[in-house]
């Protein structure tokens, strides 16, 4: 039982504080439960399904059909997704074609849907995700992405682990409902107006120095907000898609736009590693690679990946000031989410309304940069100012 790692193992005495020893957490499922229906604004006669993989979140899930009722919404269960890891026995051509029509069926059948939730251990490769995908492709439907940590919502930083697994959640749960809706909704705004006005410059100590303008480019905010009447007013799918815990600001920018360099902190490509990488770009795609070492590896993934594999793909740049990046032993928490992290990501970006197709994505995580629109600086070495 999942509150099992959270329970406590012993009792809270002197002698436990002189040892230093730190309480255990117990997640909030009531809590977690009334916030996620309060952010889609479910209203009576809404339909609602969750969809969730087996032995995870199962405690969320009685709360989060009750609240749905109390809504007077109607609950339509839970789909469960097939576990995972399946067996190493099994035909991976069963699956694949199970799958297609698993999908094409699913769609059909859940067109009246009106809202969903994508609970952790769930992702869009499962039939039943990407059947509530291709409506809300067609404009049917929103949908709360609730990954937690079983998608690998956390990073490390060079040199640091990631913290225990409570203190993990602890810092989720506290993002998830004490956030300042409000004000990071106008913050976001007051973003993606001056990006329209002017050119987007990141900066870093290590050599990163890019250039790109939006022009007219969808910007989606990742403000919390999963209400009917912000899904309505979405251009790009994930308009429709909404993250908990909230908190990034993303774009496609204008791919003919996307000039300079990036600087990578020590990664991985093709499995292996690499320091040193600088990657240098004009009109959007990468015309050069230095590497102190490693840069075979990061030439094959991007011949494996086709032309999206050298292609500039995003920015995003993270507004929670409750999700931002630890004074000390740092990490990233939630996708780079927090405050002053940003992202510059690789590949496919017709989610967002970009031109580069493929499916190839991947993503990588600044903590250091600066980002400076025509010289007015919003974020320094990492820090969000504005």
């Amino acid at each position: 039982m999942r509150n099992l790692i959270f329970a406590v193992l012993f009792i809270l005495s002197g002698d436990c504080f002189s040892q230093n020893v730190p309480p255990r957490l117990t997640m909030e499922w009531e809590v977690l439960a009334e916030h996620l229906v309060g952010q889609l604004d479910l209203q009576p006669g809404e339909r609602f399904m969750a969809v969730a993989h087996p032995g995870l979140f199962d405690d969320l899930i009685p709360h989060l059909r009750y609240e749905v009722m109390k809504a007077r919404g109607v609950d339509l269960g839970v789909i469960d997704v097939l576990a995972e890891p399946v067996s190493e026995l099994w035909n991976t051509t069963v699956l694949r074609d199970g799958s297609r029509a698993a999908r094409q069926a699913l769609a059909e059948m859940l067109e009246n849907v009106d809202a969903s939730i994508m609970l952790p251990g769930a992702n869009p490769g499962h039939p039943v995700y990407a059947a509530i995908q291709d409506n809300l492709r067609k404009g049917i439907g929103r949908t709360i992405h609730f990954h937690w940590l079983q998608n690998g919502s956390a990073y490390t930083l060079p040199g640091q682990p990631l913290p225990p697994l409570h203190l993990v959640e602890a810092t989720y749960q506290q993002a998830l409902l004490q956030a300042d809706y409000e004000a990071l909704a106008a913050h976001q705004r007051r973003f993606e107006q001056a990006m329209r006005d002017g050119e987007v410059r990141v900066t870093s100590a290590a050599g990163t120095d890019l250039r790109f303008r939006i022009g007219n480019r969808p910007v989606n905010f990742q403000d919390g907000d999963a209400s009917a009447v912000r899904a309505e007013r979405g251009v790009i799918l994930i308009d429709r898609e909404i993250e908990l815990p909230a908190g990034a600001v993303r774009v496609a920018p204008l791919e003919d736009s996307v000039s300079g360099t990036i600087a990578f902190p020590p990664s991985q490509w093709s499995g292996k590693a690499v320091t040193g990488l600088k990657l240098t770009f004009e009109a959007g795609n990468v015309v050069d690679v230095i590497a102190e070492s490693g840069k075979a590896a990061v030439e094959a993934e991007m011949a494996k990946a086709g032309s999206s594999g050298r292609a500039f793909r995003e920015f995003a740049l993270g507004f929670h000031p409750l999700l931002a990046v630890p004074e000390k032993n740092s990490w990233i928490p939630y996708y780079g989410y927090g405050a002053g992290v940003v992202r510059l990501s690789l590949g496919d970006n017709s989610e967002l309304g970009g031109d580069v197709s493929g499916g190839y994505v991947r993503w990588n995580f600044f903590t250091d940069t600066t980002v400076t629109i025509d010289g007015d600086v919003w974020v320094r070495e990492g820090k969000l100012l504005k």
